[in-house]
């Protein structure tokens, strides 16, 4: 697919994905939305790719839904946003589970569906500046995009409820303090820090590093006993992996592993 919404570029094992809608604050229409699912699944399905960095152009990671292109569509807009959602749901659920970490650099302001984005990515680094709101229910819409599986589960219920019906902001040092963001920087150096973190993610075991976020994530579904048994499982496949004995190798040697991302 030729990308006009989008920039994907990969660089030494990091797959560079930036929202490119900078005059429409990076807003989700169906264009972008159709562009990012097609690029997570090439980051999914390309081995080449170890890390993926999502980042926005411009002054805004990104605003959510595009509400102009929402009104336009007048009667139509139910069966548009269900398709619209179709795209991001499927972006959203790659992002999550293929084995490249996922790293989200948000800057300025992040809105409805796109804290899905950052919700769905394993790390977030924000800038200074940036600020958090699901604004859903301002416009007198509903959440998608993931955000009402991700938020409770981030944030406890009571404060996602708290986000979802207020539509309070967030700055980042708070979002940071309630688990949302990772780490929080000044804004001039987001790029380079941002870029640094999927650079060393994309150095690891990139297909341990693929187990972890599923056994992670399903274990808020499992009983203990299932959990347990995917643990065992998932060591023991990952032990037929070329990377955990290069990993077990550098330790006992004291060296720095050469993980292949096999």
């Amino acid at each position: 697919m030729e990308y006009k919404n989008l920039i994907f570029e990969l660089r030494d094992g990091v797959a560079h994905v930036t929202l490119n809608r900078p005059d429409a604050a990076n807003a989700l229409n169906l264009e972008l939305s159709q562009e990012l699912y097609d690029a997570m699944l090439r980051c999914d399905e390309d081995g080449a790719v170890r890390a993926v960095l999502l980042s926005g152009s411009g002054k805004m990671f990104c605003a959510g839904g595009d509400l102009k292109t929402f009104a336009a569509r007048k009667d139509d807009l139910p069966s548009h946003l269900k398709l619209l959602t179709h795209f991001i749901h499927g972006a959203v659920a790659l992002m999550a589970r293929m084995d490249a970490p996922v790293i989200s650099a948000v800057n300025g302001t992040v809105a409805g569906g796109g804290l899905g984005l950052v919700f769905g990515a394993d790390l977030t680094i924000a800038a200074e500046s940036a600020r958090f709101t699901m604004a859903y229910t301002r416009a007198g819409l509903s959440p998608d995009a993931s955000t009402s599986f991700f938020l409770p589960r981030m944030v406890g219920l009571r404060r996602a409820l708290d986000l979802t019906l207020t539509n309070r902001v967030l700055s980042a040092r708070e979002a940071m303090e309630w688990g949302i963001v990772n780490r929080v920087v000044i804004d001039a150096e987001l790029p380079a820090t941002a870029a640094a973190l999927a650079r060393e993610m994309a150095d690891g075991a990139t297909a341990a590093f693929g187990a972890a976020k599923r056994l992670l994530r399903e274990s808020f579904n499992d009983t203990l006993e299932t959990h347990l048994h995917s643990e065992a499982r998932a060591i023991a496949e990952r032990a037929r992996n070329p990377d955990a004995r290069e990993g077990i190798a550098a330790f006992l040697e004291k060296r720095a592993p050469r993980f292949r991302g096999i």
